[in-house]
């Protein structure tokens, strides 16, 4: 990977990549990619992900993506952003003693007065 990243054209035209075995999902993002003019870079990024999230959580965002109809290595990256974030943090239930016993009511007339009083 610390090649892939310092050159990122050694995966279109190094020898130990021209031949790599890679996930069907992951591939087949690789030969969409293959067009663009920043494919390779793109490509790079989306592998550089495997070392921090695991093949299988990258495979599963690259065919997240190509279900969406979309290919890039941002959108892919922030799927596996997303998947990350934490669950919401639990609500924290309010005890009896500080409740409202009457539910405070819109009151505009007030605000009208004070207006008025100028």
């Amino acid at each position: 990977m610390p090649i892939l990243a310092r050159k990122p054209g050694a995966l279109r035209n190094g020898a130990p990549f021209k031949d790599w075995v890679l996930p069907q999902a992951i591939e087949r993002v690789r030969r969409k990619l293959r067009g663009s003019d920043d494919g390779d870079r793109q490509m790079v990024a989306i592998l550089s992900a495997i070392l921090d999230d695991g093949l299988a959580a990258v495979e599963a965002a690259c065919a997240e993506a190509l279900g969406e109809g979309v290919c890039s290595a941002s959108v892919i990256l922030n799927i596996l952003a997303r998947r990350k974030d934490p669950a919401p943090v639990v609500t924290i239930l309010t005890p009896e003693a500080l409740r409202l016993r009457c539910a405070p009511v819109a009151d505009c007339s007030r605000y009208d007065s004070l207006r008025s009083a100028r």
